[in-house]
């Protein structure tokens, strides 16, 4: 006995029917299969309702509020907004030891290279620190995941310093810069929290992963020869983004701009860094080495450039770090004039790409634990964040991969360890921060390289050549945007490309070319499975898209070229084809201009004298088709609830012989 299975594609009727009893199975093989269901009419108002909570509410956000008390619901509530308020009642010792092991540890990475990124964003260093102090605080109360560690990052530090240089020069109007550096700030928790709040986070999702590990890669390339000014000793560099100005100005200063005393330290530096990035990597349980690197590494050379003085002889320092914690700088924020607009430009690219890394980041650590964030609530979290950032004399802050990863191997159990490095970061601008008088920028140079060469995932990238050519294509596009452009352009290409991806699918879905595959009663692609045979006298068509307006025109040109095909290659000894099914399991739904393809493509099959058969239609695409009359106008003895039911109709010799 032939066994009975679904037909083309699996849609929720085929997994229903392969799930049901043996009696049924048993009256399909025999001719006596269920008829294809129409779903009840359900009223305008339904519908939109449905349409609205699968695109805002897909994650039923109030479910947990069903059948509560008034005051359990206002305390959910709270605990949905500070799920501090949650995790705090089960905190104990135990945790509390994994957290501060691991805020002592990601706070001896975060010192350095915060000095280094606010650089890099040209702000004075001490405002780096800032970012570790307040907005981590904040992340702590109201973000869900338990192994993020937030403060400044290298690409959004970029991002930032390069879309702030094009309107303000920070050298003559430094405080203009900082001004609109915190404007852009509160407007990139603005956007962040607006998106959290108003649940459009799957705005972001139109990055594509590829276009961000290639836009991640061009940034870390971009940041390295950046840094190659402090490196170098080069007093007078390039304010260009781009490679060719950036060896441009390298190797024009090459016999008299550059410092052998400064590349000296850097390179040496640099070694040390990378040798312990080794070591962590390589023996997971000597991560601390890696963590604690950097931070001895500024010691060293600080204490050796102190002694030596070697600022005497052109090693270029970070000199006075403001002591003292954050300043109120609410005032400084230009809510008027005409840096109002710059400012929200700047801030809205710049919080979406810190919401990107973060999340990402945040899906990546809950998945290793085993549980589960919110992303909106994640949303709405460092937008909040970022907001009283601005406040508080903050430039914006997100999620670190680097120190997450280090958060994550010291064992950290819940967002305290951001609390902790938090007062260790305090305790830092309170009393320590005029030691690192005599740092020389050369080892912040040698930290933000060591750092962002974590960033270039050649792995992915390779893996995203073996799997999708165009997904390759948006990596490279968005590297090259990088480095041969600007960050801005980069990013502008990556997203371009993710949308060409987008509507290149839309505008062109797969079709195939359906067969039988021997002794059975299923029907799959002929190209996926060279055995499955074609049924004579019949054309079977699979659509494995939705048919909307976008693509109606082009679904119906290409079964029309599948057909003229299958004729031209036709035997003489084979059946002129008398049916076409068109097997509709993948289309889950169909538009106006579908419909009007589907009337078209049947016209055509007429003046042909072929006869149009659909297998397997939706809810939605049966229910469509009745309210246009299409299941009218093909005959109801026409629509099939599987393709074999379709073939064993009208092609009956085909089934007797299997």
């Amino acid at each position: 006995m032939p066994r009975t299975v679904s037909d083309g594609g699996e849609g929720f009727d085929d997994i229903a029917s392969r799930s049901s009893s043996h009696r049924r199975m048993d009256s399909i093989q025999h001719g006596h299969g269920y008829k294809v269901g129409f779903p009840p009419k359900r009223s305008l108002l339904a519908e939109f309702s449905d349409a609205v909570k699968e695109t805002f509410f897909a994650d039923d956000p109030l479910r947990e509020y069903k059948d509560l008390p008034k005051s359990k619901k206002i305390w959910l509530g709270l605990q949905h907004v500070f799920p501090v308020l949650g995790w705090s009642r089960d905190y104990t010792l135990g945790k509390f030891k994994g957290d501060l092991i691991a805020g002592l540890t990601i706070a001896s990475l975060c010192i350095p290279q915060d000095i280094g990124y606010s650089k890099l964003a040209s702000l004075p260093p001490q405002v780096g620190l800032y970012s570790s102090f307040v907005p981590p605080l904040i992340y702590a109360a109201m973000g869900s995941s338990r192994d993020i560690a937030i403060g400044p990052v290298a690409v959004v530090s970029l991002l930032l310093g390069t879309l702030l240089q094009n309107e303000i020069d920070p050298k003559t109007h430094p405080l203009e810069y900082s001004r609109l550096a915190f404007t852009a700030t509160f407007f990139a928790g603005v956007t962040q929290a607006a998106l959290g709040f108003f649940r459009l986070g799957f705005i972001i999702e139109f990055l594509s992963h590829a276009a961000i590990i290639g836009f991640m890669a061009g940034a870390a390339v971009t940041i390295a020869l950046q840094q190659l000014k402090g490196f170098l000793g080069i007093a007078n560099f390039t304010k260009k983004t781009d490679i060719v100005s950036v060896m441009e100005s390298v190797w024009g200063n090459v016999h008299h701009g550059w410092n052998w005393q400064t590349i000296l330290i850097g390179a040496s530096f640099l070694a040390f860094l990378l040798v312990a990035k080794y070591i962590g990597k390589k023996n997971k349980k000597l991560f601390w080495v890696s963590a604690i690197a950097p931070l001895i590494s500024v010691i060293i050379s600080t204490f050796f450039v102190y002694i030596t003085r070697a600022d005497k002889h052109g090693v270029s320092i970070v000199k006075n770090i403001k002591k003292g914690i954050n300043q109120p700088s609410a005032s400084l924020i230009y809510f008027t004039g005409p840096y109002l607009a710059t400012g929200f430009k700047i801030g809205a690219v710049a919080g979406m790409i810190g919401l990107t890394e973060a999340i990402a980041i945040g899906r990546t650590f809950a998945a290793l634990k085993d549980y589960q964030i919110d992303g909106n609530k994640e949303m709405v979290a460092l937008g909040t964040m970022n907001i009283v950032g601005s406040m508080t004399s903050c430039y914006v802050a997100t999620g670190s991969f680097s120190r997450s990863a280090v958060n994550y191997m010291a064992g950290c159990k819940t967002a305290v360890s951001n609390v902790v490095m938090s007062i260790v970061v305090m305790l830092t601008l309170l009393l320590i921060t005029p030691l690192f008088k005599y740092t020389p920028n050369a080892i912040l140079s040698s930290i933000i390289i060591s750092a962002v060469l974590g960033l270039i995932d050649y792995q992915s990238a390779y893996l995203i050549w073996k799997v999708d050519k165009l997904d390759f294509l948006a990596c490279l596009g968005a590297f090259f945007g990088v480095v041969f452009s600007s960050v801005e352009y980069g990013l502008l290409i990556a997203v371009a490309i993710s949308l060409f991806k987008i509507l290149l699918q839309v505008t062109r879905p797969r079709t195939a070319l359906l067969g039988n595959l021997p002794r059975t009663t299923i029907y799959r692609n002929v190209e996926q499975y060279p055995d499955a045979t074609k049924v004579p006298g019949v054309l079977i068509v699979r659509v494995d898209s939705a048919i909307y307006f976008t693509n109606s025109n082009y679904v119906k040109e290409r079964i029309l070229r599948w057909l003229r095909d299958e004729e031209e290659q036709q035997d003489q000894k084979l059946s002129k084809i008398e049916f076409l099914i068109v097997e509709l399991s993948p289309v889950i739904d169909i538009d106006t201009s579908g419909i009007h393809a589907l009337e078209e493509l049947l016209k055509a099959l007429e003046k042909r004298k072929i006869q149009l058969v659909l297998a397997n239609p939706g809810p939605a695409v049966i229910q469509k088709l009745r309210a246009a009359k299409f299941t009218d106008l093909i005959g109801e003895d026409k629509i099939f609830l599987t393709v074999g039911d379709a073939v064993k109709k009208f092609a009956p010799k085909v089934v007797d012989s299997v």
